[in-house]
C-alpha cells in the first residue's frame, strides 16, 4: 500500500487527472513542480509561488547538502520551516548532479564520490546517505532514490550498467527508507532509449516496491521526438495506480505530450531560467522581450491571467526592464512563467475531466509546433 493515497478522477486515453493526498496538502495532477534548487524558487517569494497555483515544489539535495548543509537545515527546523513553504516538497536524490558533474565525480558500487563545485571538498553520497539527507535532515515529503543518470547518447552496454546500478541502489534506498506514514519514496526508471532496459528497470523497481515511480534519463539531449518515442512505451510499464513523474521536463509542448502518454508530475528550471533571460512563455509559444518590436507594445502578456506579472505590466515596460538589465524584469518574467506553467497544468486537468483533452492537445500543438 502506498504511503500517500493517489485517486484518479478522470482519464482520456492514456491521459489522467487525479489527486495525490499528502499530510501537507493535496497535489492535483497533472502537476508542475517549480524548482527551488537552493531552498528558493529563483527570484520569487513562496507567497508568489503559492499564488500561481503550485501545490508542491522541488528542492535539490546536492546543493543543500553543500550549502547551507542538510544538518544546518535540520537544526533550523527542516526545509519547510527554513524556506517558509507549508506545502509538500519533493527532493531529488543528487543523481542528476552525478552525471552533470562527471568530470569531478567517481561512481562505484558503494557510492558516488565527488568534489564540491564550491570549494573542492570531497563528499561521498551513498543511497543510504541520500535517504538520510532527504527524509531525516531536510524533512522532504517525497524522497527520491539515488540513481545513476547516464548521459545521452549512450551505448546499450553503458545504459544497462547505469540501469542495473540504479536498480540495486533503489533496493538499498528502499531498505534505508523503511516504512513511513508521513513521507513517500519514489523509484526511478532508467534505461536510456532502450525499450528492453526500460522494461527490465520497471520490473525490478516494482519488485522492490515504491510509493511512486519516476522516468529518469530523459530530457538530457535526446530531443522532443525521441523523448516521446520512449514515453510511448516506458510510461505504461509503470503501475497505473501510482503517480508517474517525468524528471526535469520541460517545455510546455513536452508537458502536453507527456500527459497524453500517462505522466502525472513534472519539474523543470525552464520557467525561471527563461525569465532571467528575457523569455516569456505564452499560449502562442515563447516570446523574447529583448526584441525591439515590443518597445511600444502597450498590452500585457496575458490580460486574462490572475497573476499580476502577466496581467498588470505592459510588454513595453517588460522590454524596458529587460533591456535595462533591471532585477524587476527577471522577477516579473519568472513570476509570469511559473504562473503560465500552472495555468497549463490546470487547463490539462480541466480538459481531461471534460473529455476534451485530445482537442486541447491538437490546438496546443498547432500553436507551439511551428
Amino acid at each position: 500500500m502506498a504511503a500517500f493515497p493517489f485517486d484518479l478522477t478522470a482519464t482520456e486515453g492514456a491521459a489522467r487527472t487525479g489527486v495525490l493526498r499528502t499530510p501537507r496538502g493535496d497535489i492535483r495532477t497533472p502537476a508542475f513542480m517549480p524548482v527551488g534548487t537552493a531552498a528558493t524558487v529563483k527570484a520569487l517569494t513562496v507567497d508568489q509561488v503559492k499564488a500561481t497555483g503550485a501545490d508542491i515544489i522541488l528542492g535539490n539535495t546536492y546543493h543543500l547538502m553543500l550549502r547551507p548543509t542538510a544538518e544546518r537545515v535540520q537544526r533550523l527546523g527542516g526545509l519547510h520551516r527554513f524556506m517558509r513553504w507549508a506545502g509538500p516538497i519533493l527532493t531529488d536524490s543528487g543523481g542528476f548532479q552525478v552525471m552533470s558533474l562527471s568530470g569531478i565525480s567517481k561512481v562505484t558500487e558503494e557510492a558516488v564520490t565527488f568534489a564540491s563545485h564550491l570549494d573542492g571538498s570531497k563528499h561521498v553520497l551513498t543511497p543510504e546517505r541520500s535517504i538520510e539527507i532527504q527524509a531525516d535532515l531536510l524533512g522532504s515529503d517525497i524522497v527520491m532514490q539515488l540513481d545513476e543518470c547516464v548521459a545521452w547518447p549512450a551505448e546499450e552496454a553503458r545504459a544497462r550498467q547505469g540501469m542495473e546500478l540504479s536498480a540495486r541502489w533503489g533496493a538499498r534506498s528502499r531498505a534505508a527508507f523503511g516504512t513511513r506514514d508521513a513521507q513517500a519514496l519514489f523509484g526511478i526508471q532508467q534505461g536510456s532509449t532502450f525499450e528492453n532496459l526500460r522494461r527490465e528497470s520497471s520490473e525490478r523497481l516494482i519488485e522492490t516496491g515504491f510509493d511512486g515511480y519516476a522516468l529518469g534519463g530523459l530530457a538530457v539531449g535526446e530531443g522532443h521526438e525521441a523523448m516521446c518515442e520512449v514515453l510511448d512505451y516506458a510510461t505504461g510499464m509503470l503501475p497505473a495506480d501510482r503517480p508517474r513523474y517525468l524528471m526535469g521536463v520541460g517545455k510546455p509542448i513536452d508537458l502536453v505530450e507527456a500527459v497524453a502518454r500517462g505522466v502525472d508530475m513534472f519539474d523543470c528550471v525552464l520557467p525561471t531560467r527563461s525569465g532571467r533571460h528575457g523569455q516569456a512563455w505564452t499560449w502562442d509559444g515563447a516570446i523574447n522581450l529583448k526584441n525591439a518590436r515590443f518597445a511600444d507594445e502597450d498590452t500585457p502578456l496575458d490580460e486574462t491571467s490572475d497573476c499580476p506579472a502577466s496581467r498588470d505590466y505592459s510588454k513595453a515596460y517588460l522590454h524596458h526592464l529587460v533591456r535595462s538589465d533591471e532585477i524587476l524584469g527577471q522577477v516579473l518574467l519568472s513570476w509570469h512563467n511559473i504562473a503560465f506553467f500552472q495555468a497549463l497544468t490546470a487547463a490539462m486537468r480541466a480538459a481531461i475531466a471534460a473529455g476534451t483533452f485530445e482537442l486541447f492537445r491538437r490546438e496546443f500543438r498547432a500553436r507551439h509546433v511551428k
